[in-house]
């Protein structure tokens, strides 16, 4: 007996799966978050300017909406294990290549190419977790996987209280290139997934054909779609807001910038906190409007108290991590329910379609807080202007739990590697 086998008698096969699927998504949240905290030494060191270093921001982005769009087709198509294997590996690779960069084009080059790295993982650890949980567990399992972005964005900035000269920034992307190519040495035993997926045959032998048209409209799921692309872009809108712009906001208020870098450390580890909570709740399918209901009402008085609490670190550590812990949730609650809405065989490019409408949030959020601040607004005025768009969102994501679920993803597979890679096999 190999020590594979081993160690799938120990673990089970879904437990290990969902296990190895956090890992990963640690590092993911790390390099999705590296660029911020890179920024204050990087900008100097290779002599940036403000547009450049708005460019170094965003490019990632766009990466990260290709990745996610042709990850998500790939893997309905090819499977899920090699897509995701070959996903993480390029964002590795290219995080350390981020490190080497000697000027501003290598830089670009290799932040764009992270992020389809980034883009094409994410599609897949969330279809890989949603089909190794059984349905009583699979919102928590879907929320501890969202739990690994915020820790993985605590992480890199830990790290980069490392070192202080000018050049230490290189130490962050090697880090977050490294560690995923070392986990993936450990976890890929336990990823379930065949190589080469078969097409499943309709009733009357004709096999079944997929792609982004059928997942977003096809059975009569246009308005689900449109309410759970709103709903993306919308909650990756607030949340990059203050990802972005949180720690110059503080500052603005009276804290010092390492005072500042408290509050957003705070923000991710009670991000990871209220993103597990919150799946473990989302679970329970008949109290989900409820559910939805107190996340996004307490998102919303986080938000008022952070806007509303005195320049002291105390004051705004904990309503930073108030903020943090519910706006993840509010996050948790939309990748838990996208999911459901896709047919195993259209559901990596189902979702993988909601996170390129969540990555334009993402990009829409901090240039939405430069221009409320052009206009000469307070930072106490740019938190609160989240308040009417918590609002919408949580009313698209309370229409969404009266949306019919795909046939069959409310009774999950088991958590077995013989029914996961069933799932794999339904291709397009």
């Amino acid at each position: 007996m190999t020590n594979d086998d081993r160690a799938r008698r120990r673990i089970p096969a879904g437990a290990a799966a969902i296990a190895a699927c956090c890992v990963l998504a640690l590092f993911e949240g790390f390099d999705l978050q590296a660029a911020g905290v890179a920024a204050p030494r990087l900008a100097p060191d290779l002599g940036l300017d403000p547009k450049v270093l708005g460019w170094f921001f965003s490019i990632s982005t766009f990466g990260l909406m290709l990745g996610a769009a042709a990850g998500g087709r790939l893997s309905d198509r090819y499977g899920r294990k090699p897509v995701l294997v070959v996903s993480v590996a390029i964002f590795g690779l290219l995080s350390i290549a981020t490190g080497l960069a000697q000027d501003a084009e290598q830089l670009l080059l290799a932040r764009f190419l992270t992020g389809i790295g980034i883009g094409g993982a994410l599609p897949n650890l969330i279809a890989i977790v949603a089909e190794s949980a059984d349905d009583k567990r699979r919102g928590r399992a879907l929320g501890l996987l969202y739990a690994g972005l915020p820790c993985g964005g605590a992480t890199a900035a830990l790290v980069s209280l490392a070192g202080a000269a000018p050049s230490d920034w290189r130490l962050i992307f090697h880090v977050g290139g490294a560690g995923p190519l070392i986990a993936l040495l450990v976890v890929t035993r336990f990823l379930p997934g065949s190589l080469r997926p078969t097409p499943q045959p309709r009733s009357n032998g004709k096999a079944q054909k997929g792609g982004f048209i059928e997942a977003a409209v096809g059975d009569g799921r246009a308005t689900t779609t449109a309410l759970l692309w709103a709903a993306f872009l919308l909650t990756l809108l607030i949340l990059y807001l203050l990802l972005s712009w949180l720690p110059t906001l503080m500052v603005a208020r009276g804290l010092s910038r390492p005072d500042a870098g408290l509050v957003q450390i705070a923000f991710n580890l009670a991000g990871a906190i209220g993103s597990a909570a919150a799946g473990w709740l989302m679970d329970r399918r008949s109290h989900r409007l409820a559910v939805i209901a107190a996340v996004f009402c307490a998102a919303a008085a986080a938000v008022a108290a952070l806007a509303g609490a005195p320049a002291s670190l105390a004051a705004s550590v904990l309503a930073g991590a108030a903020v943090g812990a519910a706006v993840s949730a509010v996050q948790s609650v939309a990748y838990v329910m996208a999911p459901d809405f896709y047919p195993t065989r259209l559901r990596a490019t189902g979702v993988g379609a909601a996170v390129v409408m969540g990555r334009v949030g993402s990009a829409a959020g901090p240039l939405l807080a430069g221009a409320l601040l052009a206009t000469g607004r307070s930072p106490a005025q740019v938190l609160l202007t989240l308040l009417p768009i918590l609002a919408v969102c949580g009313g698209l994501c309370a229409c969404l739990t009266r949306r019919p679920v795909a046939e069959g993803a409310a009774k999950a597979a088991g958590p077995s590697v013989t029914a996961c890679r069933s799932h794999d096999a339904e291709g397009a």
